[in-house]
This record gives C-alpha cells, sequence and structure tokens, in this order.
C-alpha cells in the first residue's frame, strides 16, 4: 500500500494536504468547495500557458455533498525537499542574502503573463457586479477606467478602518496617530485604474512559494481566505504588493525569532524587494508587456494589506500582529510613539 503522510502540525494550512508515496500531494478542502469552480481550469491554464513553475496539476477530486456537486480536493505532484517561503526565505533574511528574489522576480513575471491570457469571463468564475467588464476583442486582460471612489478605493479604505478598530493597546494608539497618514497613502486608488486586469493568484505571499531541489514554485491558487468576494480579476499590482509585504514580514520573523538586528533586516528587506521589482520589470519588458505593471498601485495596495494582516491577527491569530505593525513601523519611522 502506498505510504501516505501529512506535511506536520507547524504548517499553517487552510485546508488538508497529505503526500503519498512521496509522488503527489492531494489537498484535501474543508470545506469542500460547490462546483463550478476556477481552479481545475486555472491549473489546466497554466499548463497550456507554458507555465511550469508550480506542482504539476493531476487531477481533481469531485462528488456530492449534502446533494450538491462539490470539489473535494486537488491532486499534484510532490516536489522533493520542498520549503515555503516562511522558512527558506526566513534563512535568506538571516543570513543577509537577496539573491533568491531574482528568481523570486521572474517567477512572479511569469506567472502574471500566463495568467494574462486567462478567459476574463471564465465559465467557472465571475467578477462582483461592480467591476465587472466586457472581454476586450483579442486579449484576456481587461482594461478599466473606474470612476473617483473606486471599488479599490472603497475596499481599502474599509480594511483602514476595520484594522483602527480592531487594533488595541500601544500599538492602536500608534495606528490612530499615523491614520491620516496611510489614508494619504490610499488616496491614489481614487485616480482612474487603467491598467489592465489579469486574473491574479490573489493570495500571493512567500508562503506560497516552494523553494525545491529544482527551483522555486508557486502554489495553491484558491484566492485569499480571508477576504469575501474578492474579485478574481485586478491589477497584478495586487499580487505584487502582497509579496513585497510578505518579504517585509519575513524580515519581522527573522527580528523577532533569529535575533537579526533591525537595521539589517530592514535592509535586507528593502534590497530584497528591490531587486524581486527589478526582475519583474525585466521579465515583463521582455515579454513586450510592462503595461502589466502600474507601480502607482503597490504602496496603496500595500498598507491596505498591512491593515488585512492587523485584521487577521485580531480575528485569528494575535500573536502574528508584531509583523505588520513592525512593517508599519519601519515604513513611518517619524511616526513612531515614545
Amino acid at each position: 500500500m502506498p505510504t501516505e503522510r501529512d506535511f506536520g502540525a507547524h504548517v499553517d494550512q487552510t485546508n488538508y494536504s497529505v503526500v503519498v508515496a512521496e509522488k503527489v500531494v492531494v489537498k484535501w478542502l474543508t470545506p469542500p468547495a460547490p462546483l463550478p469552480h476556477p481552479t481545475p481550469d486555472l491549473l489546466a491554464h497554466l499548463v497550456e500557458a507554458g507555465f511550469n513553475e508550480t506542482a504539476p496539476p493531476y487531477a481533481a477530486l469531485t462528488g456530492p455533498v449534502d446533494g450538491r456537486e462539490c470539489l473535494l480536493a486537488l491532486v499534484t505532484g510532490f516536489l522533493p525537499e520542498a520549503r515555503d517561503g516562511w522558512e527558506w526565505c526566513v534563512d535568506e533574511a538571516a543570513a543577509g542574502r537577496t539573491a533568491f528574489a531574482t528568481a523570486l522576480g521572474h517567477l512572479t513575471a511569469g506567472l502574471h503573463l500566463a495568467l494574462s491570457t486567462f478567459p476574463a469571463s471564465s465559465p467557472h468564475e465571475d467578477t462582483s457586479p461592480e467591476e465587472r467588464t466586457p472581454p476586450s476583442a483579442g486579449a484576456a486582460s481587461t482594461r478599466t477606467t473606474q470612476p473617483g471612489g473606486t471599488p479599490a478605493a472603497v475596499r481599502a479604505e474599509a480594511a483602514l478602518a476595520e484594522a483602527l478598530a480592531l487594533t488595541d493597546g500601544e500599538d492602536g494608539r500608534w495606528l490612530a496617530a499615523g491614520a491620516e497618514r496611510l489614508r494619504h497613502e490610499l488616496t491614489r486608488l481614487n485616480a482612474p485604474i487603467t491598467t489592465p486586469r489579469i486574473r491574479i493568484h490573489g493570495d500571493l505571499h512567500v508562503g506560497q512559494i516552494l523553494k525545491w531541489q529544482d527551483g522555486y514554485a508557486v502554489i495553491d491558487f484558491d484566492g485569499n481566505p480571508t477576504v469575501a468576494d474578492a474579485d478574481p480579476h485586478q491589477p497584478a499590482a495586487r499580487d505584487v504588493a502582497q509579496l513585497t509585504t510578505s518579504l517585509e514580514h519575513v524580515a519581522q520573523v527573522a527580528i523577532k525569532r533569529r535575533a537579526t538586528p533591525p537595521d539589517r533586516a530592514a535592509a535586507w528587506a528593502a534590497e530584497a524587494r528591490a531587486t524581486m521589482l527589478a526582475a519583474y520589470r525585466a521579465r515583463l519588458a521582455a515579454r513586450n508587456r510592462p503595461d502589466l505593471l502600474d507601480e502607482n498601485l503597490i504602496r496603496p495596495f500595500e498598507v491596505e494589506q498591512e491593515c488585512r494582516e492587523l485584521i487577521y491577527a485580531a480575528r485569528h491569530l494575535p500573536r502574528w500582529r508584531y509583523a505588520p505593525m513592525g512593517v508599519l513601523r519601519t515604513w513611518y519611522p517619524e511616526e513612531n510613539i515614545t
């Protein structure tokens, strides 16, 4: 009989994954997801687009649950010696190494190039009513010009308001004191967003980037489990911002768990971020798609992401609050409260 094992209690996962015979990974969705579900189509599209920097998809298991057909599990190839970014990237931060960030930028750009050709109106997914647009002729990405008070701005302001309401103590006082500065950052989202909207990963952080014996691979295309009703088609900058903030979180983890000096950790995060973005831009330019990234959106999306990290910490994992607060204090040291 094939041997089966899980990933261990140290691995934080929304669903439940097991490794079978060191050959395949079966990710059981908990709970099962009603069909139609976009992930099988998305994985098939990545294969067709020639994007291979992910665990190879093998099968989707479906079946009835309470009278409705559901996606029960996804079966993908096992990547030997794989470690997620909350392990390998923290090692890089503690050692002060940033060479990995070039590969990370190339991987992310390659992913977005592949996703930019995913049909904007997939039969298995839809956009939210206020952001729905018809597919552009001859292209899968859509270009939108939204009026002032865009859905992106409304969503970001709501995240800031919720973070302010949920963050207490000294951190809460610091956040309240800096709220106007953060709102100012978010005002960039009030301008019309004219960059193409593509099918994004939706939960792209270093924990979704595996380092394995043959390189790096991105996994888990199910979207952000903490954000309800998120439009799967958004500017690529949304994914980029989540990835850059996760590098900042890695620096905070290195400070807390590896005794890395804060100034050295901050310098590492800045260099890793710059290196990753340079490689990302270069890969898009090489494919004549620099239009996929509007860099003016990165910082407001980063601020929103840190607010969402604070919300997540307040609602699910209080001990995590040190990471987003550490990042915000690093970005805005002049507002630190003594």
